[in-house]
């Protein structure tokens, strides 16, 4: 069950002691690019440069209390849920360990080190990851902290809410959705607030696992290829979020690897802001749909910033007209 406003309001308390609220602002440039008013949630200034530690933090808040983190905590991510982890594990003492998958982003993976972590490469993607973390936590009796999870949803809820109380009567949210942490929050902190924003999430075109389970309303799985949108890179949904996300969100987009890397630019051009493929995917939603939006109030969500320097100095680089390779 998604959390109401009194978890939202207590996870903010949590979230406060260890950061500030991030802003949203509202970008001439970019409203001048998209055709209307558009207002961009800043989750790439947070203290990991993703909207993932808010989670982690509410999440060890509560764990913390209990016995269940006295052998340390096992976890999978592509970097910014584990980022959050061990940002939130360093400052309890606890041990922690993550799983990536093999060609995971360098500098994520760099940051969870720096942060403490035990980081072991596993598999070719996520999922293989979560599997091995999995086992890994049955093995060495330590707890498996999944990435997605109602103390998460809650922690990571107070963006939404953040944005929501800051600018008024927005018409449309686009939210990025890797396993669904994000966009539930989104709805929980709408449905809180009693406001009828529509909220739209988007999907990498390329993992299209919550994009086709969204359409059909049965879990499908999909494979996920996509090469500069990692935090969506999702080929498992998760059947709780589904659940949310079923019956809360308006509909959803899917944005290819190249529409991203334009939005990465425009973003970049409009904004000075770095953002990741997955925090760029909200922007690239709204520049397909700016006929459908004009006159409306429209909210991004920069879920993070968390690129390789190497891998954005390509994309600047490109052309609109150049593909990712």
């Amino acid at each position: 069950m998604n959390p109401g406003i009194e978890e939202i309001q207590a996870a903010t308390e949590i979230v406060y002691s260890h950061m500030p609220p991030t802003p949203q602002y509202c970008w001439p440039l970019l409203c001048e690019r998209l055709g209307t008013e558009v207002w961009v949630k800043h989750e790439n200034h947070t203290p990991v440069g993703a909207f993932k530690i808010r989670g982690g933090l509410v999440y060890f808040a509560h764990f913390a209390k209990t016995d269940e983190l006295r052998h340390g905590v096992v976890s999978a991510t592509r970097g910014n849920h584990g980022q959050s982890l061990g940002f939130a594990a360093r400052h309890y003492g606890v041990p922690a360990t993550v799983l990536a998958p093999h060609g995971n982003s360098v500098e994520k993976n760099a940051a969870m080190r720096a942060l403490g972590v035990e980081l072991i490469e596993h598999g070719e993607d996520f999922q293989s990851a979560r599997e091995q973390a999995a086992k890994i936590a049955r093995d060495r009796g330590l707890h498996m902290m999944g990435s997605f999870h109602p103390l998460l949803v809650a922690g990571v809820a107070t963006y939404a809410y953040e944005l929501m109380q800051t600018v008024r009567d927005i018409d449309v949210i686009y939210v990025p959705i890797g396993l669904g942490s994000g966009i539930c929050a989104m709805v929980a902190a709408r449905d809180a607030l009693g406001l009828r924003t529509e909220i739209v999430g988007v999907v990498s075109a390329h993992a299209r696992a919550y994009a086709e389970s969204f359409a059909s309303g049965t879990a499908i799985e999909s494979d996920a290829e996509t090469r500069l949108a990692d935090g969506m890179a999702c080929r498992v949904p998760d059947p709780d979020a589904l659940e949310v996300i079923w019956r809360g969100v308006h509909r959803v987009v899917t944005v290819t690897d190249d529409e991203v890397a334009a939005a990465m630019r425009l973003l970049f051009e409009c904004t000075h802001n770095v953002s990741e493929g997955a925090g760029a995917a909200a922007t690239a939603a709204a520049m397909q749909e700016c006929e459908r939006n004009a006159g409306r109030k429209v909210a991004l969500v920069l879920s993070g910033g968390n690129v390789d320097r190497e891998v954005f100095a390509g994309v600047l680089a490109r052309s609109s007209s150049t593909p990712i390779d």
